[in-house]
């Protein structure tokens, strides 16, 4: 199956700024499909795209939380709808918290622990192998991606955490470069150093730190592209 034939859509908010690195990665590098779908428009159904990426940026400038508003924006309802029917959703940065604003993942996004914003690259341990989402990843690899954010400290109540674990929902950890799970290497104050984590069905995730910003040699490394890849493999193989 040519990469060509798969078709990816990439929401569009007002304040989004990242909707055209990812467009960018999923055209130029990974020869996908790819088409912008703004938050207004009204398509019968989000039903036609293989999977759907909610970017990173600033949706409605991060007012009142951020992603509350763009959560409560027409397409989110279609979104809904895609992902109970099976649907890929990929969110990143700001599109975690969207997620996580409109109910689609659990728990909540608070502001960093050092109250600032945070703007450097990480290392990434991933728990669940059997995903969408990581499929393409080798056994015991430590991927390393950029995080741009000022509210990505994950928090969420036992009950969200004893269900993630029983889910094997937890994708993602902050680690330091031998992949050892480290206070000091949680760069934001997320519980268990918690970086993404999926739906019960693991058709969703959300992902703090942006893998279209590693994605080509160009900007310094190409392990954020594993993401994209074990999508792409996924829709191939099902």
């Amino acid at each position: 199956m040519n990469n060509r034939y798969i078709k990816a859509g990439i929401t569009v908010f007002p304040g989004s700024n990242c909707d055209f690195d990812v467009h960018h990665v999923l055209t130029d590098i990974f020869n996908v499909n790819t088409s912008f779908i703004w938050h207004k428009d009204k398509p019968k159904s989000c039903r036609e795209y293989d999977f759907i990426v909610i970017p990173g940026g600033f949706s409605y400038g991060d007012y009142l939380r951020a992603g509350a508003l763009a959560a409560r924006s027409e397409i989110m309802g279609l979104l809904n709808d895609y992902a109970d029917n099976g649907g890929i959703i990929l969110g990143i940065c700001n599109g975690f918290q969207i997620l996580l604003e409109a109910k689609l993942l659990t728990g909540v996004m608070l502001t960093n622990k050092s109250l600032r914003f945070e703007c450097k690259y990480v290392h990434l341990r991933p728990f669940n192998m059997d995903t969408p989402f990581t499929c393409a990843i080798k056994d015991n690899a430590i991927l390393k991606m950029p995080i741009a954010h000022h509210d990505g400290n994950y928090f969420a109540t036992s009950k969200i955490i004893n269900g993630l674990n029983k889910n094997n929902g937890i994708i993602f950890k902050y680690c330091n470069v031998t992949g050892e799970i480290t206070e000091d290497a949680n760069p934001n104050g997320s519980l268990y150093n918690i970086a993404g984590i999926s739906n019960e069905k693991c058709n969703v995730m959300g992902l703090m730190p942006h893998p279209e910003r590693s994605s080509e040699k160009l900007l310094g490394g190409e392990d954020g592209g594993y993401i994209f890849k074990s999508i792409i493999k996924y829709i191939k193989e099902k």
